[in-house]
């Protein structure tokens, strides 16, 4: 019944249904796979999102490869024809595929034509649950895998990570406060059994969520329902607690990347406070104000910056706010001291009114435009799981129009009065100090040579 009244659904309201991308049809099935599914504007295609609530974060440091190259695994083979023949049957079908492990969760993503979404999900569902794992796979995967996160993973690089020289300045103030692992998963020491109980603990219906966007074939419910449905649940698999702030670090560092140049990097990172009464979208608003207040000061200002830029990222539970900028070498100070003059002027006179207005109209004005198409709204839905509640995403244009002036100036003053950790990305020699060096080098060979002349040279008898 539920099957031939969604059926109904989609075919007597699908112009007006399809144009508010925030409700969505979307139910979970006995066996508990969450299922999605939206019409959309775009004739003839069909978007495909398999997520599986598995990744990184969900594995100890040594361990944290298991779910990439579980990924990986699963795309070489369903049968004697192994990988290629599994790729020429999705080539057949007029689709194409891929995947993607990220920190929360390992998707599956698919473009397919609409005539055929059906035979799609049945290939998806055979790579779910037919391929068979042997030694051959595994060592190919790891190489594959190897490779995606930089190649071999050297003696070198090694110990360039201990000595916190392996990473980038949000990387390293994250080591440095022990929300990241300090060096590079590796793949060599990871075994069958490993992957196949990552398999069977998370790979299952109740662990899945199934998005489906665009020309929707009215039978599409009732094929999930019989192919999908029998699938057998699991007892679910708690979640590792994500890392916290256990370890201190230096406010001002520099980091070595490189070794000759004239460039440098600021970095200047902040964590980002936790205020009850304060929405998220706040530091969303408060990151738009700061990338522009960077923008006038550092360039059209000082002229120090073509492109400075704020940023916001999360490791472990922490998130942080950070203000960043290109600049020469020689430039870093009177760059620093601009960045603290923008940073006690705006904790002394506040946001401005006009420019945050601004600034907010234009972020709400960007929600108009910013999802296009199928396969962008399958991507949204995918990213914003976590706001799904009763047929509904969230509105991010409301929930940014909600966003006050005196909200915003509370984030930003909480923020602003941290000391934060300053970081500079440089090379260990500007060309300047290579110059000198090499003249130094060269001197030292020239007196080298003239001590070794004056020795060898014969001495007059008395």
């Amino acid at each position: 019944m539920r099957c031939l009244l969604f059926a109904c659904l989609l075919l007597g309201s699908l112009p007006a249904f399809a144009l508010d991308r925030f409700q969505v049809e979307g139910y979970a099935l006995p066996n508990g796979l969450q299922l999605l599914l939206k019409p959309g504007t775009d004739r003839g295609h069909v978007a495909i999102r398999l997520v599986v609530g598995v990744g990184l974060d969900d594995f100890r440091c040594e361990e944290k490869e298991l779910p990439h190259l579980l990924e990986h695994l699963l795309f070489s083979g369903i049968d004697a024809s192994g990988e290629g023949g599994l790729e020429e049957r999705m080539q057949a079908l007029g689709g194409e595929w891929n995947a993607f492990t990220s920190n929360a969760d390992t998707t599956f993503v698919i473009e397919a034509p609409a005539k055929n979404q059906r035979k799609v999900l049945d290939l998806l569902l055979a790579l779910l649950t037919q391929t068979q794992f042997d030694d051959n796979a595994i060592n190919a995967a790891k190489q594959v895998v190897e490779r995606e996160d930089g190649g071999h993973y050297s003696h070198l690089q090694r110990w360039m990570d201990r000595q916190d020289l392996g990473h980038t300045a949000s990387n390293q103030l994250a080591v440095e406060l022990g929300l990241k692992c300090p060096q590079r998963a590796e793949v060599d020491g990871l075994t069958r059994e490993q992957l196949d109980k990552v398999r069977k603990a998370w790979y299952a219906p109740n662990n899945m969520t199934l998005i489906v966007v665009g020309d929707l074939d009215k039978l599409l419910p009732a094929y999930l329902e019989r192919a999908w449905g029998p699938l057998e649940p699991v007892d679910p698999t708690e979640h590792l607690a994500l890392p916290e702030v256990n370890a201190s670090a230096a406010h001002e560092r520099s980091l070595i990347h490189g070794f000759v140049g004239g460039g440098a990097k600021l970095h200047w990172l902040v964590p980002e406070p936790v205020l009850e009464d304060v929405p998220d979208q706040t530091f969303d608003l408060l990151k738009d104000y700061l990338d522009w207040a960077l923008y006038r000061q550092m360039r059209l200002n000082h002229g120090l910056s073509y492109g400075p830029w704020a940023e916001r990222e999360l490791f472990g539970s922490v998130g942080f706010m950070s203000l960043n900028a290109d600049l020469e070498r020689e430039n870093i100070d009177e760059a620093k001291q601009v960045l603290e003059d923008l940073k006690a002027d705006l904790l002394e006179n506040g946001l401005d009114v006009d420019t945050f207005d601004r600034l907010k109209q234009a972020a709400i004005a960007r929600q108009s435009w910013a999802v296009q198409g199928n396969s962008a709204l399958a991507d949204y839905y995918w990213s914003a799981l976590g706001d799904y509640q009763d047929g509904r995403f969230t509105n991010p244009a409301k929930e940014l129009q909600g966003v006050t002036l005196a909200q915003a100036n509370k984030a930003m003053r909480e923020l602003l009065l941290q000391p934060g950790y300053l970081r500079i990305e440089k090379p260990l020699l500007s060309d300047d100090q290579l110059l000198w060096v090499l003249g130094g080098v060269l001197g030292l060979i020239v007196l080298g040579l003239l001590a070794l002349r004056a020795h060898r040279k014969p001495t007059a008898p008395a």
